[in-house]
């Protein structure tokens, strides 16, 4: 987003400015959960709203499909806005005097769609997360956990491809919280966004992302898979940040999916290739000698054997002592 930080910090210190974000740049995958986390403070949420121009960057590209958002005039962002990108935040936004099927339809209805069309789209909306018969309700008429499903049915009403969540759950209790991290986590694996998802919270970034970028102080320390972080920490600060997350809660079985030369012993079981090592253990213990790892297309991506897993647990053990 903004090039070349000490020079820019130095700029910003004589004009009395501070800067938000410094020199951040990373690329995003098509169809990943790319998590941006820190403490308060850190950057993090002016960083999405540059990426949205939410916040206008003072320098840098902002590019999309090629295109830089930054470059874009009025009448475009708009369009981008209201086209391809969603957007959730921590706080709901729900009109209160809408119903629920009128809360989900209003951006179809600012894009001009006719009612017959757009309350169709947001009842599909409504039934994948989970709230049919609810459509007459009013926001004060929910629980929170089923606002933040409102306000998730809304921003995916428009069907964007790039969805932003700015600590979409931070104001939930632990319970709700978990459920909606479920719930995200199935909404993902039937849609296949690509989300950039912001969070304080380092067991929700280990448990959602596929890449994570740690910032401190308006600059991203590290970016990398959760299982490479807590491997390789760039530094005491990240160290620090991840020691209490367990290893075997974070590795996935595509992490030690091997393609040939397992040996994987007469009890062979299929597995996904998001479950993690932790589940894997217990059925070891239960007698499995191996596994096969598929991917969500059914594509075959290697085996693992029952040492791979206990390694792992080796691992996790060696880095808590």
């Amino acid at each position: 987003m903004l090039g070349n930080s000490a020079a820019l910090s130095s700029q910003f210190k004589r004009e009395g400015q501070v800067a938000a974000v410094v020199d951040a740049n990373f690329d995003v995958h098509v169809g990943e959960i790319f998590v941006i986390m820190g403490l308060s403070g850190s950057g993090k949420s002016t960083l999405v709203r540059c990426l949205s121009r939410l916040v206008e960057a003072s320098h840098g590209q902002v590019l999309l499909d090629g295109e830089d958002l930054l470059a874009a005039n009025p009448r475009r962002l708009i369009e981008l806005r209201r086209t391809a990108m969603g957007m959730v935040f921590q706080h709901f936004g729900l009109l209160p005097h809408l119903t629920v099927l009128d809360n989900v339809a209003f951006p179809l209805r600012v894009q001009g769609l006719p009612t017959a069309q757009r309350h169709a789209r947001a009842l599909e909306m409504i039934a994948l997360v989970g709230l049919e018969g609810r459509e007459q309700s009013f926001p004060h008429q929910l629980s929170g956990g089923q606002q933040q499903r409102v306000g998730i049915a809304r921003s995916l009403a428009v069907g964007p491809g790039l969805w932003f969540l700015d600590e979409p759950f931070s104001a939930l209790d632990p319970l709700i919280r978990r459920q909606m991290q479920d719930e995200f986590l199935r909404l993902q694996k039937k849609l296949g966004k690509t989300i950039i998802f912001i969070t304080h919270d380092i067991q929700e970034a280990f448990r959602l992302a596929d890449r994570i970028a740690i910032m401190r102080q308006g600059e991203i320390i590290q970016i990398g898979r959760p299982t490479d972080i807590l491997r390789d920490p760039a530094d005491d600060y990240v160290a620090q940040f991840v020691e209490d997350i367990s290893l075997v809660r974070a590795v996935r079985a595509a992490d030690i999916a091997l393609h040939t030369g397992v040996d994987c012993g007469p009890h062979i079981e299929t597995i996904s290739d998001t479950v993690c090592v932790d589940e894997l253990i217990a059925r070891v213990a239960h007698g499995t000698t191996g596994f096969q790892v598929v991917n969500a297309a059914g594509k075959s991506l290697g085996a693992i054997g029952s040492q791979a897993v206990l390694q792992v647990l080796d691992q996790d053990r060696g880095r808590r002592h």
